[in-house]
């Protein structure tokens, strides 16, 4: 709170004030992240696009916007080490995060449609593998680098997972 408080320019006890409890802060910080991620999205303007590139984007973007805002990476390990204790208390985020599998379930049918995509592959199981090779990439950086790839540039490192996370969508999505 302190910390905030000194960011926002204000007094602690002005941010107990607004936000009752840091409890409220939180959840409204974690409804924030989610609700910039989902904008993030729909700024793509993907349904114009043929369904490979809509999809292409839309990989490329997801793990950019993980890469360039480990901010939301924190954020959403702390909810998931509570078991999701917040998140349960807010019907706000399922509302708002349902934009993201209706994004993908536009572009399979579109490439279904197009016989472009394997007819068996389910909107939900492709955001799972997008965002959790796009979150393990920032989540586990420090770790994995010191590990596996000390000394890399780390540069072409995101550029490497970048296309490869494209790939492993590409090749799980197509025939």
């Amino acid at each position: 709170m302190e910390q905030i408080a000194e960011k926002a320019g204000t007094t602690k006890r002005m941010v107990v004030y607004h936000f009752k409890n840091k409890e409220n802060l939180y959840l409204l910080a974690l409804e924030y992240v989610y609700t910039q991620i989902r904008a993030s999205e729909k700024a793509l303007s993907l349904t114009d696009l043929p369904p490979v590139e809509a999809l292409v984007h839309l990989v490329e973007a997801t793990f950019d916007y993980h890469a360039d805002h480990p901010d939301y990476i924190r954020i959403i390990c702390m909810e998931n080490m509570q078991r999701g204790r917040f998140m349960q208390q807010s019907s706000y985020l399922r509302q708002v995060n349902r934009s993201a599998l209706e994004l993908l379930e536009a572009i399979l049918r579109r490439g279904k449609a197009k016989q472009l995509f394997n007819q068996t592959v389910d909107a939900r199981d492709l955001h799972r593998l997008i965002s959790s090779f796009s979150f393990h990439y920032v989540a586990n950086s420090y770790t994995f680098t010191l590990l596996f790839e000390e000394g890399a540039d780390e540069a072409a490192q995101r550029e490497h997972y970048r296309k490869m996370a494209v790939q492993v969508a590409l090749r799980y999505t197509c025939p």
